[in-house]
């Protein structure tokens, strides 16, 4: 085991303060295994927004450029949250100069881009994940395992939706979020996390159908300012024209089951609404990030009278919970945040060499990335094909 792992975060904004702030917590969660962590470096194009980050969540410095930090020989983990279209040169340089890369989800911006970076990962000395942060909520992990060992049984029927409204202000500034090909806005960006969640719960997709794109805010204006993250600064009177999908939906065919995905960035009222009901031969669960410390759970047991939806209060028996909370009983609430810890902590874990079997459930490696972004391509072909059945 290392001595200490040096950490660093390139991408100050929301997402990026959500790592620097799991590296923070994450040695404080389950045993004190973990060698020292260092928090050493923000690094951001923008050096208010780094030098703001850092101070922040107390890390030493800030960084302008990712060769500064591939050049650090204080630095050993990096986590990169910044524009997908800059993912491939900014990781495959990192993993060249030896360091440990957790990647944001999507991998990347274009899928020859992403298979790139895969293969990159394969001859790299560090390890190289990407960021599948949900698998980490408690209620959709314990959901997972009442699948798998039988009490819901195999999967008929999946129902999902990831409702964002950070988009449907038609004064919202023009950013990366907003540019690059069909299927890279509200479907890369949240349909990326709910196609992992499907499979992660109903196994691979085996076919998508049904594709759906929408535009309904064809142009944005240009920004006066830097742009972190959602927020919304003061803007021009010039538009630039929206490049990619406001809403899109599709149907996918697993192998004993089907399950419909819709999402959106343009949904009033709903600024995180993840939500899904998965039908399984002996019951269905509920889970709304709404409410993520309880899930709704149907189990069918023949009494037709009594029989209904019963919740289920999540506490340390769950996936995470027990010692991954500093109060960790149940009802003490907890959220999205808290998965960002349990990831930083699974990625240091197999960094620092502590053995699977006594660690967390490992991130998803660069392959899987890879995969889900053959989904969401296979999704845009299905949309610009009317809607056609396309095989994965």
């Amino acid at each position: 085991m290392a001595d200490s792992l040096g950490i660093a975060v390139i991408g100050a904004g929301m997402a990026g303060r959500a790592h620097a702030a799991a590296y923070r917590t994450a040695s404080t969660v389950y045993e004190s295994v973990l060698p020292p962590i260092r928090l050493v470096s923000i690094g951001d194009v923008n050096a208010d927004f780094g030098r703001a980050a850092a101070d922040r969540f107390g890390y030493a410095r800030t960084d302008s450029s990712w060769q500064a930090i591939a050049e650090a020989d204080d630095i050993d983990v990096v986590s990169v949250v910044i524009a997908n279209s800059l993912h491939r040169d900014v990781v495959t340089g990192l993993l060249e100069a030896g360091k440990h890369v957790l990647c944001e989800k999507p991998l990347s911006d274009s899928l020859a881009n992403a298979r790139a970076m895969a293969d990159a990962a394969r001859t790299a000395p560090g390890a190289a994940r990407v960021g599948f942060t949900f698998r980490r909520t408690p209620g959709i992990a314990f959901i997972r395992d009442l699948i798998r060992d039988g009490t819901l049984g195999s999967v008929r029927h999946f129902s999902g939706r990831y409702w964002t409204d950070y988009a449907t202000s038609s004064r919202a500034p023009m950013s990366w979020r907003y540019q690059g090909g069909p299927g890279t806005g509200a479907l890369g960006d949240v349909g990326s996390h709910l196609t992992y969640i499907a499979e992660f719960l109903c196994g691979e997709m085996k076919s998508v159908s049904g594709g759906q794109f929408s535009t309904v805010i064809t142009e944005r204006p240009e920004p006066l300012g830097a742009v972190t993250g959602h927020d919304h600064v003061a803007v021009s009177d010039s538009y630039v024209s929206v490049e990619n999908d406001d809403v899109a939906s599709y149907a996918a065919e697993f192998a004993t089951g089907i399950g419909t995905l819709e999402v959106s960035r343009v949904a009033p009222g709903h600024p995180n609404g993840l939500m899904f009901e998965v039908f399984c031969e002996n019951g269905s669960a509920v889970f709304d990030q709404r409410r993520p410390g309880e899930i709704q759970l149907f189990i069918d047991d023949d009494r037709p009278g009594t029989n209904g939806f019963r919740q289920v209060i999540l506490g340390p028996e769950h996936p995470y919970l027990g010692g991954g909370l500093a109060m960790d009983a149940p009802g003490t609430g907890f959220g999205q945040n808290e998965a960002f810890v349990y990831q930083a902590r699974s990625f240091l874990e197999e960094v620092a060499g502590i053995d699977e079997a006594d660690s967390l459930p490992r991130c998803a490696s660069f392959d899987e990335g890879v995969h889900n972004m053959e989904i969401l391509a296979a999704v845009a072909d299905s949309a610009q094909a009317n809607g056609k059945k396309v095989q994965l």
